[in-house]
């Protein structure tokens, strides 16, 4: 008989180039009660991501098209998906190798083999964590810091526009859909936001522009 009740139907985002890994991995955790979406590198993780959003990421590191370490930044950039947590699978495992792979935004590094037990453990750990941050005292409410920007910055009227779109949580491919220019573009026009307001990414940039009416 399956078992659900541990992963009572968290959806989880796989990522990996290797279809047998893929495969073990995806039906052990389909057997321990979660539901598996996959992708076979960065890229392609990239476009279920502008139309699923999971409640974890398991990804591999080393993948062609866009390896793991591009992908983590692309989702931490991005409003919609930055507090997802993430957990990285990767056959290097020398402390070095650990060290870049946390500091580049992952929240757990597990190194190839592994035991299924464990991957289980470290998912239902991670999740439980990003639950009670999201449960936290404060969250969402007046006692949360308001974000300190100088107060002479001036937006373009472009910028202007950017960042309403990104306050909306939407990706800078579907901002520039709707600009009509490329993807390049907005992102030069959100890096130069951040460097004028002094802010650390674009969650930080949404919530600023939320918190003074611009969106």
């Amino acid at each position: 008989m399956k078992e659900t009740s541990v992963g009572n139907h968290r959806r989880l985002l796989l990522i990996d180039d290797d279809p047998n890994l893929i495969l073990l991995v995806k039906d052990y955790l389909e057997f321990r009660g979660y539901e598996v979406i996959t992708a076979e590198n960065g890229r392609e993780a990239l476009e279920v991501l502008e139309q699923d959003i999971p409640d974890m990421i398991i990804c591999d590191v080393m993948m062609p098209e866009m390896d793991g370490y591009s992908l983590v930044r692309h989702v931490r950039e991005d409003a919609r998906t930055s507090w997802i947590p993430v957990l990285f699978l990767s056959a290097k495992g020398q402390s070095q190798d650990r060290v870049k792979g946390l500091n580049t935004g992952a929240d757990v590094y597990m190194v190839k083999p592994f035991e299924p037990e464990e991957l289980v453990a470290q998912v239902e750990s991670s999740l439980k964590q990003a639950t009670r941050m999201s449960e936290r005292p404060g969250k969402g409410n007046e006692s949360t810091p308001k974000i300190q920007v100088p107060f002479d910055v001036e937006l373009t009227p472009t910028e202007l526009k950017v960042v309403q779109f990104v306050a909306r949580g939407m990706a800078n491919r579907e901002i520039a859909d709707q600009l009509k220019v490329s993807q390049r573009t907005i992102e030069s026009h959100v890096s130069n936001m951040l460097g004028k307001t002094g802010l650390h990414n674009r969650t930080e940039l949404a919530r600023w522009a939320i918190e003074n009416n611009m969106a």
